[in-house]
């Protein structure tokens, strides 16, 4: 079991503006094939109206895959569990990501939490619980963008698990397994050179897990 962090480190995130610039300094505005000073002036019109506010990149330009490698622990990177090579087929369900052509392929995540209190709860649980808070869960690339933005978001025992992203099977129902970000032990397939590290997995819909919350968000814009 994981061990468990007596406080909550998580802060204000930086400015629109720092962020854009961290961003650039990882590379992520190439991934999307957009110029670095789009990004800039994206943030720069935004900052004023949504402080506070998380800048994410739309997953049809930049997916989890290669958004995960860029995430850091001290000196370790982060991975995908061999066990979900199927990571960006992980789609938004019932959540609208924006999307302005003209604008770029940026948006903003309002009001980001953790879910701290909704801590071993099950995806099926929890779910409805922040719909009834006038919330919405987090998608996984929104909350790898947290991470990178603020990697204190992510704590040894107060992990999150990103529901708004779901695999739909053939057949049309949801595959059982859930997204969520949390801190290698370095153990079984993970590799003890691991041990630390920030980890993309997945946990079943109907489980509960002490060390996870739901994080969510109040809107997106």
């Amino acid at each position: 079991m994981p061990e468990t962090s007596s406080t909550a480190a998580v802060t204000a995130l930086p400015p629109l503006a720092a962020q854009a610039e961290r961003l650039i300094e990882l590379g992520v505005h190439d991934l999307a094939k957009t110029p670095a000073d789009s990004l800039r002036a994206f943030a720069g019109r935004a900052g004023d109206a949504h402080p506070g506010a998380l800048l994410a990149v739309h997953p049809d330009h930049v997916p989890a895959s290669a958004l995960a490698p860029l995430l850091r622990r001290r000196d370790k990177s982060g991975f995908v569990v061999v066990d979900m090579p199927d990571v960006d087929d992980f789609a938004p369900v019932g959540v609208e990501l924006p999307e302005r052509p003209e604008e770029g392929p940026f948006y903003l995540v309002t009001g980001v939490d953790r879910g701290d209190d909704l801590a071993n709860w099950s995806p099926e649980e929890a779910l409805p619980e922040l719909t009834g808070r006038g919330r919405t869960p987090l998608a996984l690339t929104e909350g790898l963008h947290w991470v990178l933005q603020q990697p204190a978001a992510l704590e040894r025992g107060r992990c999150f698990m990103t529901i708004a992203s779901r695999l739909r099977k053939a057949d049309g129902a949801f595959d059982a397994r859930t997204p969520a970000i949390w801190i290698s032990n370095g153990t079984g397939r993970d590799g003890r050179e691991r041990k630390d590290a920030p980890k993309v997995g997945w946990c079943w819909w109907g489980n509960r897990h002490t060390w996870l919350g739901f994080a969510s968000t109040t809107g997106r814009a």
